[in-house]
């Protein structure tokens, strides 16, 4: 692979599939303009997140050359020139905030009915994440927050794109699942590392495992809990005239089944994180290891049996 196609960490777009959510549980997946205009908004988060990762290496140049994996890293390695991975970190920047220009969005603006929904979340993940490269990601928990407000905003973009409203619950849940997995990482980042590198990522001395595994097992319970709220409890939206102008899928016959394979998912992968030290790629995991891929899939075809059968 060229190293600059490496430097935009193209393994990484997986995370940037949770845009799909609002499109799914919304019950248009079927619905061709509908799909057209959140698969735009994926690739427009692939090309929002790769400018992050060119514009992240270029600031870590020099800790990377000191760390054994990411000093193999194109930038760190002088494969991608500085001036390269500038210039392409700019371009991809613009090219996903305009390509929003070629679309019309059908629902209201986000913020203030002036600005596209999907446009002002990845406006807004941006500035965010040039907030954590430059000094969230060094303040502790703080760092996991703005990881996990990156998944919100990928949610809420893929759901704006359609104009339509989604579920508080499911906001929720995907804060929830996202700190846990964050912390997952954290703990499996301090377990693989030894005092030089600690010292290389102060961060991680303020998370230790005791405390990580704590935390973890509190996002893990209340990720549980609130998707099993989100299952049985129904959600409307009204107007002002008192007309629904949303309905979530929670509630629905049948949602309730879901629950054992988000169970499962979950005491799976914290059996990966303590017993066989991984976590540090997430990505890896749910691509690579076979029963989450069974409980994905599964997961994924009930949701298909209640929503659109």
């Amino acid at each position: 692979m060229p190293p600059l196609i490496r430097s935009l960490r193209p393994r990484q777009w997986l995370k940037n599939a949770v845009v799909f959510a609002g499109l799914v549980f919304s019950g248009q997946a079927l619905q061709e303009a509908s799909l057209v205009a959140v698969a735009l908004t994926f690739v427009r988060f692939c090309m929002i997140s790769s400018a992050v990762y060119l514009f992240n290496d270029v600031l870590d140049r020099d800790r990377d050359r000191h760390h054994p994996q990411k000093k193999n890293r194109p930038i760190a390695s002088g494969a991608v020139s500085l001036p390269l991975a500038l210039a392409t970190s700019a371009v991809l920047a613009i090219l996903a905030l305009g390509a929003g220009a070629f679309y019309q969005e059908p629902g209201p603006g986000a913020l203030g009915g002036h600005i596209p929904g999907a446009t002002a979340a990845i406006g807004l993940y941006l500035l965010l994440q040039i907030g954590y490269t430059l000094k969230l990601k060094h303040v502790v928990l703080l760092d996991v927050f703005c990881i996990a407000t990156g998944f919100l905003l990928r949610v809420l973009a893929g759901a704006w794109a359609l104009g339509v409203l989604i579920s508080p619950w499911l906001i929720a849940c995907t804060v929830q699942i996202a700190l846990f997995l964050a912390l997952c990482k954290r703990r499996a980042e301090v377990a693989a590392s030894d005092a030089d590198k600690i010292k290389q990522r102060p961060i991680l001395s303020d998370y230790p495992e005791e405390v990580t595994t704590m935390l973890i097992g509190i996002m893990a319970t209340t990720t549980l809990v609130t998707y099993t709220l989100y299952t049985l409890l129904p959600w409307q939206a009204m107007g002002s005239a008192g007309i629904m102008v949303a309905q979530g899928a929670g509630g629905k016959p049948g949602m309730v089944w879901t629950i054992p394979f988000v169970l499962y998912g979950l005491m799976r992968y914290l059996f990966l994180v303590f017993r066989r030290d991984q976590g540090q790629r997430p990505e890896l995991i749910a691509t690579l290891d076979g029963p989450m891929i069974a409980t994905c899939l599964g997961w994924a075809s009930v949701i298909g049996l209640v929503l659109y059968n």
